[in-house]
């Protein structure tokens, strides 16, 4: 690219470097505040790109001037194979940085091969540091093994965020543990008010 006039760019005229693609629609919680309902419509299994689809999306992106990928879902990590789609995408030429936002129930096996596959850094979401809590807000019991996964990210030297919903009358006397439990594996905490 010799001129700029291929390049995508916002209403300020800013490029646009960052491209955020969903690997996959479900997700093995039942956040209330994301999937509400239990039973749920998933797309037919040929409807989700493929692997040669998600590459070829990320290199004409590349060349018009997107260097930074986020995977995401649904949860990514349900992804068959996900591993071997970072590594396809990490290999894309002209990516400098391929992130990832999960849920982290699947990171404590998977997070070793992942940052071996060429994934940067991680965003992990954790609404509650109480098990009750945590139960009560994903329909699912699995606190557990998602502090298990950032600990293991953490342990991998991924850069961690974590992305905690501030409920009011739900969790939010608990922002000053997560803060602590922030400091403690090495991770930035983010909160988002719940609208």
């Amino acid at each position: 690219m010799n001129d700029h006039s291929d390049l995508l760019v916002d209403t300020l005229g800013r490029p646009l470097r960052s491209l955020r693609v969903s690997v996959i629609d479900r997700c093995d919680l039942r956040c209330n505040y994301c999937m509400p309902e239990e039973k749920y419509t998933w797309l037919p299994r040929q409807e989700i790109l493929s692997f040669e689809e998600l590459e070829r999306l990320v290199e004409l992106s590349t060349s018009l001037g997107v260097d930074r990928l986020r995977l995401t879902g649904g949860e990514p990590l349900l992804r068959r194979d996900i591993v071997g789609l970072i590594g396809r995408l990490s290999a894309v030429a002209g990516i400098a940085d391929v992130a990832m936002t999960t849920n982290g129930t699947r990171l404590a096996e998977l997070a070793p091969q992942l940052k071996a596959a060429g994934l940067h850094r991680l965003t992990v979401s954790l609404d509650s540091l109480r098990q009750d809590r945590f139960k009560e807000l994903t329909r699912r019991d699995e606190l557990d093994r998602v502090l298990g996964g950032i600990r293991a990210a953490s342990a991998c030297g991924f850069p961690l965020k974590l992305n905690t919903v501030v409920i009011r009358g739900f969790n939010e006397e608990e922002v000053g543990d997560l803060v602590d439990f922030g400091a403690e594996v090495g991770a930035e905490v983010r909160f988002i008010e719940y609208m």
